[in-house]
Protein backbone atom coordinates (compact mmCIF):
# COMPACT_ATOMS: atom_id res chain seq x y z
CA UNK A 1 0.00 0.00 0.00
CA UNK A 2 1.37 3.41 -0.99
CA UNK A 3 1.99 5.78 1.90
CA UNK A 4 -0.50 8.60 2.33
CA UNK A 5 0.29 11.63 0.13
CA UNK A 6 -0.75 14.75 2.00
CA UNK A 7 -1.85 17.98 0.43
CA UNK A 8 0.85 20.15 1.97
CA UNK A 9 3.02 19.53 5.00
CA UNK A 10 6.02 21.73 5.76
CA UNK A 11 9.42 20.01 5.87
CA UNK A 12 11.89 20.37 8.74
CA UNK A 13 15.43 21.50 7.94
CA UNK A 14 17.33 20.04 10.89
CA UNK A 15 18.22 23.47 12.28
CA UNK A 16 14.97 23.81 14.21
CA UNK A 17 16.10 21.69 17.16
CA UNK A 18 19.21 23.83 17.64
CA UNK A 19 17.12 26.96 18.15
CA UNK A 20 14.55 25.17 20.31
CA UNK A 21 17.31 23.74 22.52
CA UNK A 22 18.78 27.23 22.82
CA UNK A 23 15.41 28.51 24.03
CA UNK A 24 15.19 25.82 26.72
CA UNK A 25 18.84 26.20 27.73
CA UNK A 26 18.39 29.95 28.24
CA UNK A 27 14.93 29.51 29.81
CA UNK A 28 13.24 31.67 27.13
CA UNK A 29 10.08 29.56 26.99
CA UNK A 30 7.74 32.56 26.73
CA UNK A 31 5.79 34.49 24.06
CA UNK A 32 8.80 36.69 23.22
CA UNK A 33 12.58 36.35 23.29
CA UNK A 34 15.74 36.15 21.17
CA UNK A 35 14.32 33.65 18.67
CA UNK A 36 11.31 35.90 18.05
CA UNK A 37 13.52 38.91 17.41
CA UNK A 38 15.83 36.93 15.13
CA UNK A 39 12.93 35.37 13.21
CA UNK A 40 11.42 38.81 12.64
CA UNK A 41 14.77 40.03 11.31
CA UNK A 42 14.99 37.04 8.95
CA UNK A 43 11.49 37.76 7.68
CA UNK A 44 12.28 41.44 7.20
CA UNK A 45 15.28 40.55 5.04
CA UNK A 46 13.12 38.18 3.01
CA UNK A 47 10.13 40.47 2.39
CA UNK A 48 12.32 43.49 1.67
CA UNK A 49 14.06 41.61 -1.14
CA UNK A 50 12.58 42.35 -4.55
CA UNK A 51 13.49 42.24 -8.21
CA UNK A 52 12.73 45.93 -8.76
CA UNK A 53 15.15 48.78 -8.07
CA UNK A 54 13.54 50.62 -5.14
CA UNK A 55 14.70 49.20 -1.77
CA UNK A 56 12.13 48.41 0.92
CA UNK A 57 12.40 48.76 4.68
CA UNK A 58 9.29 46.98 5.99
CA UNK A 59 9.09 45.80 9.59
CA UNK A 60 7.64 42.48 10.76
CA UNK A 61 5.90 41.43 13.99
CA UNK A 62 5.77 37.72 14.88
CA UNK A 63 2.32 36.68 16.10
CA UNK A 64 0.44 33.60 17.26
CA UNK A 65 -1.43 33.10 13.97
CA UNK A 66 -2.28 34.63 10.62
CA UNK A 67 -5.79 35.23 11.95
CA UNK A 68 -4.32 37.33 14.76
CA UNK A 69 -2.39 39.30 12.16
CA UNK A 70 -5.59 40.09 10.23
CA UNK A 71 -7.30 41.11 13.48
CA UNK A 72 -4.55 43.50 14.58
CA UNK A 73 -4.20 45.01 11.09
CA UNK A 74 -7.92 45.79 11.05
CA UNK A 75 -7.67 47.27 14.55
CA UNK A 76 -4.74 49.46 13.49
CA UNK A 77 -6.76 50.67 10.50
CA UNK A 78 -9.45 51.91 12.87
CA UNK A 79 -12.07 49.25 12.14
CA UNK A 80 -14.78 49.13 14.80
CA UNK A 81 -18.47 48.50 15.44
CA UNK A 82 -20.71 49.61 12.56
CA UNK A 83 -17.90 49.80 10.02
CA UNK A 84 -17.64 47.84 6.77
CA UNK A 85 -14.59 46.11 5.30
CA UNK A 86 -14.28 44.97 1.68
CA UNK A 87 -13.11 41.33 1.73
CA UNK A 88 -12.42 38.88 -1.07
CA UNK A 89 -15.16 36.26 -0.98
CA UNK A 90 -13.01 33.46 -2.44
CA UNK A 91 -10.92 32.71 0.64
CA UNK A 92 -10.64 30.93 3.98
CA UNK A 93 -12.71 32.29 6.86
CA UNK A 94 -9.65 33.76 8.62
CA UNK A 95 -9.79 36.66 6.14
CA UNK A 96 -13.28 37.68 7.22
CA UNK A 97 -13.92 36.41 10.76
CA UNK A 98 -11.66 39.05 12.39
CA UNK A 99 -13.85 41.75 10.84
CA UNK A 100 -16.73 40.41 12.92
CA UNK A 101 -14.53 40.19 16.04
CA UNK A 102 -14.41 43.99 15.91
CA UNK A 103 -18.15 44.40 15.48
CA UNK A 104 -17.80 45.38 11.84
CA UNK A 105 -19.38 43.85 8.73
CA UNK A 106 -17.48 42.15 5.90
CA UNK A 107 -18.66 43.13 2.42
CA UNK A 108 -17.70 40.36 0.02
CA UNK A 109 -16.27 41.01 -3.43
CA UNK A 110 -16.03 38.32 -6.10
CA UNK A 111 -13.01 37.31 -8.19
CA UNK A 112 -11.73 37.92 -11.68
CA UNK A 113 -11.22 34.74 -13.74
CA UNK A 114 -7.47 34.98 -14.41
CA UNK A 115 -5.91 35.06 -10.94
CA UNK A 116 -9.11 33.91 -9.15
CA UNK A 117 -8.58 36.83 -6.75
CA UNK A 118 -10.43 40.08 -5.98
CA UNK A 119 -11.83 41.76 -9.11
CA UNK A 120 -10.65 45.41 -9.02
CA UNK A 121 -13.51 46.64 -11.22
CA UNK A 122 -16.12 44.94 -9.05
CA UNK A 123 -14.34 46.30 -5.97
CA UNK A 124 -14.67 49.84 -7.30
CA UNK A 125 -18.34 49.30 -8.09
CA UNK A 126 -18.97 47.82 -4.63
CA UNK A 127 -17.30 50.70 -2.78
CA UNK A 128 -19.29 53.29 -4.69
CA UNK A 129 -22.49 51.44 -3.91
CA UNK A 130 -21.67 51.09 -0.20
CA UNK A 131 -21.02 54.82 0.05
CA UNK A 132 -24.40 55.54 -1.57
CA UNK A 133 -26.23 53.01 0.61
CA UNK A 134 -24.59 53.76 3.96
CA UNK A 135 -23.18 57.27 3.61
CA UNK A 136 -19.85 55.89 4.86
CA UNK A 137 -16.62 54.81 3.19
CA UNK A 138 -15.46 51.25 4.00
CA UNK A 139 -12.60 51.18 6.49
CA UNK A 140 -10.30 48.65 4.78
CA UNK A 141 -9.83 46.38 1.77
CA UNK A 142 -8.60 42.78 2.17
CA UNK A 143 -7.44 41.03 -1.04
CA UNK A 144 -6.21 37.44 -0.68
CA UNK A 145 -3.43 35.51 -2.43
CA UNK A 146 -5.52 32.42 -3.15
CA UNK A 147 -3.33 29.29 -3.11
CA UNK A 148 -0.31 31.59 -3.45
CA UNK A 149 -1.46 33.32 -6.64
CA UNK A 150 -0.86 37.10 -6.56
CA UNK A 151 -3.75 39.53 -6.77
CA UNK A 152 -3.67 42.61 -9.02
CA UNK A 153 -2.25 44.76 -6.24
CA UNK A 154 -1.49 47.70 -8.52
CA UNK A 155 -5.12 48.07 -9.61
CA UNK A 156 -6.44 47.36 -6.12
CA UNK A 157 -4.18 50.09 -4.74
CA UNK A 158 -5.45 52.50 -7.40
CA UNK A 159 -9.03 51.84 -6.31
CA UNK A 160 -8.07 52.16 -2.64
CA UNK A 161 -6.30 55.50 -3.24
CA UNK A 162 -9.38 56.85 -5.03
CA UNK A 163 -11.38 56.51 -1.81
CA UNK A 164 -8.61 56.84 0.78
CA UNK A 165 -9.02 53.26 2.07
CA UNK A 166 -6.08 51.28 3.53
CA UNK A 167 -5.29 47.88 2.02
CA UNK A 168 -4.49 44.84 4.20
CA UNK A 169 -2.87 42.20 2.00
CA UNK A 170 -3.78 38.70 3.13
CA UNK A 171 -0.69 36.90 1.85
CA UNK A 172 -1.08 34.01 4.31
CA UNK A 173 -0.93 31.54 1.43
CA UNK A 174 1.44 33.66 -0.65
CA UNK A 175 4.74 33.75 1.25
CA UNK A 176 7.38 34.36 -1.42
CA UNK A 177 4.94 35.05 -4.24
CA UNK A 178 5.60 38.21 -6.23
CA UNK A 179 3.65 40.58 -8.44
CA UNK A 180 5.76 42.70 -10.80
CA UNK A 181 8.77 41.49 -8.82
CA UNK A 182 7.53 42.74 -5.47
CA UNK A 183 6.94 40.33 -2.57
CA UNK A 184 3.26 40.10 -1.63
CA UNK A 185 2.32 41.88 1.58
CA UNK A 186 4.68 44.83 1.07
CA UNK A 187 2.53 47.22 -1.00
CA UNK A 188 -0.53 47.73 1.21
CA UNK A 189 -0.72 49.31 4.65
CA UNK A 190 -0.19 45.87 6.22
CA UNK A 191 0.66 42.38 4.98
CA UNK A 192 -0.48 39.16 6.64
CA UNK A 193 1.65 35.99 6.76
CA UNK A 194 0.85 32.54 8.15
CA UNK A 195 3.12 29.77 9.41
CA UNK A 196 0.48 27.15 10.11
CA UNK A 197 1.58 23.54 9.75
CA UNK A 198 0.42 23.36 6.15
CA UNK A 199 1.98 26.60 4.89
CA UNK A 200 5.12 27.21 2.85
CA UNK A 201 7.13 27.25 6.08
CA UNK A 202 5.79 26.50 9.54
CA UNK A 203 6.32 27.45 13.15
CA UNK A 204 3.77 24.69 14.00
CA UNK A 205 1.28 27.50 14.52
CA UNK A 206 1.98 31.17 14.05
CA UNK A 207 1.82 34.18 11.81
CA UNK A 208 3.28 37.62 11.24
CA UNK A 209 2.25 41.10 10.22
CA UNK A 210 4.28 43.17 7.77
CA UNK A 211 4.19 46.84 8.80
CA UNK A 212 5.07 50.01 6.92
CA UNK A 213 7.60 51.30 9.46
CA UNK A 214 8.92 51.08 13.00
CA UNK A 215 6.11 53.23 14.42
CA UNK A 216 3.45 50.92 12.97
CA UNK A 217 5.34 47.90 14.30
CA UNK A 218 5.41 49.37 17.82
CA UNK A 219 1.66 49.96 17.72
CA UNK A 220 1.02 46.36 16.67
CA UNK A 221 3.37 45.09 19.39
CA UNK A 222 1.47 47.17 21.95
CA UNK A 223 -1.86 45.53 21.10
CA UNK A 224 -0.29 42.07 20.68
CA UNK A 225 1.01 42.12 24.27
CA UNK A 226 -2.19 42.99 26.15
CA UNK A 227 -1.79 46.76 25.64
CA UNK A 228 0.30 47.26 28.76
CA UNK A 229 1.39 50.75 29.83
CA UNK A 230 4.88 51.50 31.15
CA UNK A 231 4.20 51.35 34.87
CA UNK A 232 5.74 49.03 37.47
CA UNK A 233 2.31 47.41 37.72
CA UNK A 234 -0.30 46.33 35.16
CA UNK A 235 -2.04 49.41 33.75
CA UNK A 236 -4.36 49.05 30.72
CA UNK A 237 -5.83 52.00 28.85
CA UNK A 238 -6.88 50.02 25.78
CA UNK A 239 -8.06 46.46 25.14
CA UNK A 240 -5.13 44.33 24.07
CA UNK A 241 -4.61 40.72 23.03
CA UNK A 242 -2.29 37.83 23.86
CA UNK A 243 -1.09 37.46 20.26
CA UNK A 244 2.72 37.42 20.50
CA UNK A 245 4.61 34.50 18.97
CA UNK A 246 6.37 32.18 21.40
CA UNK A 247 10.14 31.90 21.52
CA UNK A 248 9.85 28.13 20.88
CA UNK A 249 7.74 28.57 17.75
CA UNK A 250 10.05 31.31 16.51
CA UNK A 251 12.98 28.91 16.90
CA UNK A 252 11.24 26.54 14.51
CA UNK A 253 10.69 29.48 12.18
CA UNK A 254 14.37 30.40 12.19
CA UNK A 255 15.24 26.89 11.09
CA UNK A 256 12.53 27.00 8.42
CA UNK A 257 13.94 30.21 6.97
CA UNK A 258 17.06 28.26 5.98
CA UNK A 259 14.98 26.17 3.58
CA UNK A 260 12.28 28.62 2.45
CA UNK A 261 13.80 29.09 -1.01
CA UNK A 262 14.03 25.32 -1.44
CA UNK A 263 10.39 24.93 -0.43
CA UNK A 264 9.20 27.56 -2.90
CA UNK A 265 11.30 26.05 -5.69
CA UNK A 266 9.86 22.60 -4.95
CA UNK A 267 6.26 23.80 -5.06
CA UNK A 268 6.90 25.50 -8.40
CA UNK A 269 8.55 22.34 -9.73
CA UNK A 270 5.57 20.22 -8.68
CA UNK A 271 3.23 22.69 -10.38
CA UNK A 272 5.19 22.46 -13.65
CA UNK A 273 5.19 18.67 -13.46
CA UNK A 274 1.40 18.59 -13.01
CA UNK A 275 1.01 20.95 -15.98
CA UNK A 276 3.27 18.80 -18.14
CA UNK A 277 1.68 15.46 -17.25
CA UNK A 278 -1.89 16.77 -17.57
CA UNK A 279 -1.23 18.70 -20.77
CA UNK A 280 -2.98 16.17 -23.01
CA UNK A 281 -5.80 15.27 -20.62
CA UNK A 282 -9.02 16.76 -21.97
CA UNK A 283 -11.25 18.31 -19.35
CA UNK A 284 -8.62 18.94 -16.66
CA UNK A 285 -7.07 22.42 -16.53
CA UNK A 286 -4.33 23.49 -14.13
CA UNK A 287 -4.46 27.01 -12.69
CA UNK A 288 -1.33 28.85 -13.90
CA UNK A 289 0.29 32.26 -13.67
CA UNK A 290 -1.89 34.44 -15.93
CA UNK A 291 1.14 36.42 -17.24
CA UNK A 292 4.77 37.25 -16.54
CA UNK A 293 3.63 39.80 -13.97
CA UNK A 294 2.51 36.96 -11.69
CA UNK A 295 4.99 34.76 -9.85
CA UNK A 296 3.04 32.39 -7.59
CA UNK A 297 4.66 30.19 -4.99
CA UNK A 298 1.99 27.58 -5.87
CA UNK A 299 1.39 26.79 -2.23
CA UNK A 300 -1.30 24.47 -3.54
CA UNK A 301 -1.68 23.26 -7.11
CA UNK A 302 -5.28 23.74 -8.20
CA UNK A 303 -7.14 22.35 -11.20
CA UNK A 304 -10.63 22.71 -12.64
CA UNK A 305 -12.74 20.00 -14.24
CA UNK A 306 -14.71 20.88 -17.36
CA UNK A 307 -18.47 20.64 -17.14
CA UNK A 308 -18.60 17.89 -19.80
CA UNK A 309 -16.07 15.69 -18.00
CA UNK A 310 -17.27 12.47 -16.33
CA UNK A 311 -15.65 10.70 -13.37
CA UNK A 312 -16.29 7.16 -12.15
CA UNK A 313 -18.67 7.06 -9.19
CA UNK A 314 -20.11 10.55 -9.60
CA UNK A 315 -23.62 9.11 -9.43
CA UNK A 316 -22.87 8.06 -5.82
CA UNK A 317 -21.36 11.39 -4.73
CA UNK A 318 -22.73 12.87 -1.50
CA UNK A 319 -24.72 9.70 -0.79
CA UNK A 320 -23.78 9.65 2.90
CA UNK A 321 -23.12 12.14 5.67
CA UNK A 322 -19.42 12.44 6.48
CA UNK A 323 -18.50 12.04 10.15
CA UNK A 324 -15.39 13.76 11.48
CA UNK A 325 -12.48 15.30 9.61
CA UNK A 326 -12.09 15.12 5.84
CA UNK A 327 -8.49 14.68 4.73
CA UNK A 328 -6.37 17.09 6.75
CA UNK A 329 -9.25 19.23 7.97
CA UNK A 330 -8.21 19.18 11.61
CA UNK A 331 -10.59 20.58 14.16
CA UNK A 332 -13.80 19.16 12.68
CA UNK A 333 -15.91 18.16 15.68
CA UNK A 334 -19.46 18.63 14.38
CA UNK A 335 -21.15 15.99 12.27
CA UNK A 336 -23.06 17.59 9.42
CA UNK A 337 -26.85 17.43 9.53
CA UNK A 338 -27.18 16.58 5.84
CA UNK A 339 -24.97 15.13 3.12
CA UNK A 340 -25.54 18.09 0.80
CA UNK A 341 -25.79 21.88 0.93
CA UNK A 342 -27.22 24.44 -1.46
CA UNK A 343 -23.72 25.29 -2.76
CA UNK A 344 -21.19 22.47 -3.14
CA UNK A 345 -18.69 21.06 -5.66
CA UNK A 346 -20.10 19.17 -8.63
CA UNK A 347 -20.56 15.43 -8.25
CA UNK A 348 -17.57 14.79 -10.50
CA UNK A 349 -15.28 16.78 -8.19
CA UNK A 350 -16.48 14.91 -5.11
CA UNK A 351 -16.14 11.58 -6.96
CA UNK A 352 -12.56 12.40 -7.92
CA UNK A 353 -11.76 13.44 -4.34
CA UNK A 354 -13.09 10.09 -3.08
CA UNK A 355 -11.12 8.13 -5.71
CA UNK A 356 -7.93 9.98 -4.78
CA UNK A 357 -8.65 9.42 -1.08
CA UNK A 358 -9.04 5.69 -1.70
CA UNK A 359 -5.66 5.80 -3.46
CA UNK A 360 -4.13 7.38 -0.32
CA UNK A 361 -3.96 10.84 -1.90
CA UNK A 362 -5.34 13.82 -0.01
CA UNK A 363 -7.21 16.29 -2.24
CA UNK A 364 -9.72 18.98 -1.38
CA UNK A 365 -12.26 21.21 -3.08
CA UNK A 366 -11.42 24.89 -3.50
CA UNK A 367 -12.48 27.32 -0.78
CA UNK A 368 -16.22 27.73 -0.57
CA UNK A 369 -16.94 31.43 -1.20
CA UNK A 370 -17.65 33.32 1.99
CA UNK A 371 -20.84 34.85 0.62
CA UNK A 372 -22.28 31.32 0.36
CA UNK A 373 -21.38 30.41 3.94
CA UNK A 374 -24.44 30.17 6.25
CA UNK A 375 -22.77 32.33 8.89
CA UNK A 376 -22.61 35.21 6.39
CA UNK A 377 -26.00 34.76 4.75
CA UNK A 378 -27.13 38.29 5.65
CA UNK A 379 -24.05 40.35 4.79
CA UNK A 380 -23.63 42.39 1.57
CA UNK A 381 -21.94 40.68 -1.37
CA UNK A 382 -21.01 41.83 -4.87
CA UNK A 383 -20.73 38.78 -7.05
CA UNK A 384 -20.17 37.92 -10.70
CA UNK A 385 -20.37 34.11 -10.53
CA UNK A 386 -16.63 33.48 -10.88
CA UNK A 387 -15.91 32.12 -7.38
CA UNK A 388 -19.03 29.94 -7.27
CA UNK A 389 -18.21 28.43 -10.67
CA UNK A 390 -14.62 27.72 -9.62
CA UNK A 391 -15.77 26.22 -6.31
CA UNK A 392 -18.10 23.84 -8.13
CA UNK A 393 -15.41 22.69 -10.61
CA UNK A 394 -12.12 23.01 -8.73
CA UNK A 395 -9.88 20.67 -6.78
CA UNK A 396 -6.56 21.10 -4.93
CA UNK A 397 -3.78 18.57 -5.51
CA UNK A 398 -0.82 17.74 -3.21
CA UNK A 399 2.16 20.07 -3.54
CA UNK A 400 4.19 19.97 -0.32
CA UNK A 401 7.90 19.28 0.16
CA UNK A 402 7.20 15.58 0.80
CA UNK A 403 5.52 15.19 -2.61
CA UNK A 404 7.99 13.53 -4.98
CA UNK A 405 8.00 13.37 -8.77
CA UNK A 406 6.86 9.76 -8.53
CA UNK A 407 3.99 10.88 -6.30
CA UNK A 408 2.87 13.42 -8.89
CA UNK A 409 2.99 10.78 -11.62
CA UNK A 410 0.94 8.43 -9.41
CA UNK A 411 -1.62 11.17 -8.73
CA UNK A 412 -1.94 12.04 -12.42
CA UNK A 413 -2.34 8.38 -13.38
CA UNK A 414 -5.02 8.04 -10.71
CA UNK A 415 -6.84 11.05 -12.16
CA UNK A 416 -6.60 9.64 -15.68
CA UNK A 417 -7.97 6.29 -14.55
CA UNK A 418 -10.92 8.03 -12.88
CA UNK A 419 -12.05 9.81 -16.05
CA UNK A 420 -14.26 8.22 -18.68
Amino acid sequence: MRNRIYLCLAHMSGKEMDYIKEAFDTNWVVPMGPNVNAFEEDLEKFVNSRLCDTPLDKKVVGLSSGTAAVHLALLACGVGPGDEVMVQTFTFCASSHPVTYLGATPVFVDSEPDSWNMDPDLLDEAIRDRIVRTGKTPKAIVPVALYGMPYQIDRIMEVAARYGIPVIEDAAEGLGSRYDGRVLGTTGEYGVLSFNGNKMITTSGGGALICQDEAAKKEILYYATQARESYPYYQHEHIGYNYRMSNICAGIGRGQMTVIDDHIAHHRHVQELYCSLLEGVDGVTMHRNPSDRYDSNFWLCAATLDKDLHVRGEEKAYSAVISGAVGGAAGVTHTARTAVTDCQPDNKVEALRVILDEANVEARPLWKPMHRQPVYRNVPAYVNGVSEDLFRRGICLPAGPYVSDDDVRYIVETIKSAIY
